[in-house]
């Protein structure tokens, strides 16, 4: 598939209290359950890995639930940019690439070791076609991740940088605690200088 120390390892308890925790709230039934949980596999990465690379169709999607994720573009002058951030409980998809077969223009990188719970895509697409209350939830997600791409996409334009990432730090701490100043500073469109004076100005002003 790709170069990595990609493994898959099966267990039960894991499995049990993880995704069951992930469709708790998406008034998914129990036998629902027992349709849908023996379709994801559990798969472990190490830092530095690749879950997908630009020019890669994506075949799978993920829930992480342990570790961290980027995403991340080359710009014109050969630079990485990150488009995405990702922690435990989120999702990570290219959702074009998966339901356009289209090859991706993103790279999608562990930042630390992960566990993950994936699922292909021919599985993703009986489950949607068959079972009305996973058909929601997905689309549930699929529409929270257009809205909070588009927000940060207008936010990039329309805040100060340090709303930005007042922002991040009141929505996802555990990102901006965990991932390192250089990728959080791209993600906000900002220097890693800028974001350090943010930083200090910010812990000198509580």
């Amino acid at each position: 598939m790709f170069e990595s120390t990609y493994k898959i390892c099966f267990t039960k308890m894991t499995e049990e209290h993880f995704l069951n925790k992930v469709f708790a709230s998406s008034g998914i039934t129990k036998d629902e359950l027992k349709e849908i949980i023996p379709r994801y596999k559990q798969v472990t990465f190490q830092k530095g890995d690749y879950l997908l690379k630009e020019g890669q169709v994506e075949k799978f999607y993920w829930f992480i639930e342990s570790g961290f994720i980027r995403s991340y573009i080359i710009d014109t002058e050969g630079n990485d940019i990150t488009f995405n951030l990702y922690g435990s409980g989120d999702v990570v998809i290219d959702y074009p690439s998966m339901f356009f077969f289209a090859p991706t223009r993103e790279n999608i990188q562990a930042l630390t070791d992960l566990v993950c719970w994936e699922i292909t895509f021919n599985n993703f697409q009986e489950l949607f076609n068959t079972i009305l209350n996973f058909r929601e939830q997905q689309r549930g997600l699929l529409v929270g991740s257009y809205f909070a791409l588009k927000e940060h996409s207008i936010s990039l334009i329309a805040d100060q940088a340090k709303n930005r990432y007042l922002k991040l730090l009141k929505e996802k701490p555990h990102i901006v605690q965990n991932v390192s100043l250089k990728h959080i500073a791209t993600f906000l469109g900002i220097t890693d200088t800028s974001l350090s004076r943010i930083r200090k100005e910010i812990a000198n002003n509580p």
